[in-house]
């Protein structure tokens, strides 16, 4: 298996771009809509740098079913997280391409994870895995990351109140043990951290990891920074770490998980570019700008080169402090009137929708 932060820029280009251009090609052939996309917009197949390779806006996928796979290999349907109302993103996968995900998501998460399998608590509810054939953003995320967890533990109930007794028996259960803690950013905040406070309540849970991602808009709006988060977590929890990640449904399995120094970074599965949002053109390091982000991934949909809607920052390639090789990035945010449509953001939006109905 491929190490995900060990090869440097240069033969990292070659072989993102050999693989990016195959499914470009693939897609092409595949998937009729795309082929007419990528004439009707006079881009090439076989582009001469990453820059190069064709891009979707990843809203598209909320307007169109775009597929490469006859249908009746369809294995599942994954959703974005549209709030009540909203038109969500549908992403058609058959076994090989999820079979990809999950190997891709073992290999960049064992740096951080380890290979052992380690009791799991996931701070969300049962309820999201209802549907075994069409999963929301929240549940693929749950089930990808539910490779690395035994005897997975929900600590949220239906109601999204925290089952505290049974988190106090969890917990005596894997004494002394290391956990693994997963969820999504805002939920942590505001039902599972929130609701700690409230109560009075401290966990020690020693050297236990959390991994978290999405629903950074919502905490930003209530000015909660990744430092805030770190610090209020670990103070109410004692947690031994906590990393961020960014992905989204469209690109499942290559995520950009944060390292040691709080920086995302691109594995060898995938890529990011800026772009300028006026003329789309790429920024160099240090401009903000719109994130691209690219995947060899993707084989039965053309979602392998998406335009976000997202803005970010490269800060360099290769020479993180943290060791690990690839382009290393943060996130600022939405572009202004985007939709709200993060995994944690959905919740809240629809819950505060509920109420003022």
């Amino acid at each position: 298996m491929i190490e995900p932060f060990e090869m440097d820029c240069k033969e990292k280009q070659t072989y993102l771009l050999n693989e990016l251009n195959s499914l470009t090609n693939f897609h092409y052939k595949q998937c009729k809509p795309y082929r007419n996309m990528i004439d009707k917009s006079g881009q090439t197949t076989v582009a001469g740098s990453i820059e190069e390779i064709p891009y979707l806006p990843v809203q598209l996928f909320k307007l169109m079913d775009l597929y490469s796979i006859n249908e009746d290999y369809v294995f599942k349907v994954l959703t974005s997280s549209g709030t009540t109302g909203q038109q969500v993103s549908k992403i058609y996968l058959d076994k090989e391409t999820a079979a990809a995900q999950t190997k891709a998501l073992v290999s960049l998460m064992k740096p951080l994870l380890g290979t052992k399998r380690l009791p799991m608590i996931i701070i969300d509810t049962k309820n999201v895995l209802k549907d075994r054939k069409s999963f929301s953003a929240r549940g693929a995320g749950i089930l990808g990351f539910s490779n690395f967890g035994r005897r997975p533990f929900y600590v949220l109930n239906e109601d999204m109140s925290v089952d505290w007794e049974g988190l106090t028996t969890f917990l005596e259960q894997h004494k002394g043990e290391k956990l693994l803690l997963f969820g999504f950013t805002f939920m942590i905040w505001k039902y599972f951290y929130q609701e700690a406070v409230k109560k009075g309540i401290h966990l020690d849970l020693g050297d236990s990891i959390l991994i978290h991602g999405g629903g950074w808009k919502k905490l930003k709006e209530e000015a909660v920074s990744n430092e805030i988060y770190k610090g209020s977590l670990q103070s109410q929890f004692g947690m031994g770490s906590i990393h961020n990640y960014y992905g989204m449904v469209e690109q499942v399995g290559s995520i950009f998980a944060e390292c040691s120094h709080g920086h995302l970074h691109t594995p060898i599965y995938a890529d990011v570019l800026i772009r300028d949002q006026i003329t789309f053109k790429p920024l160099p390091i240090g401009e903000q700008g719109l994130i691209q982000v690219l995947s060899v991934l993707p084989k039965s949909y053309p979602g392998h080169s998406l335009l976000t809607e997202d803005l970010g920052t490269i800060h360099g390639e290769d020479d993180c402090p943290c060791g690990w090789k690839g382009k290393y990035f943060s996130v600022a945010g939405r572009i202004p009137k985007a939709e709200i449509r993060g995994c944690s953001d959905t919740f809240a939006f629809d819950q505060k929708g509920e109420n003022q109905s």
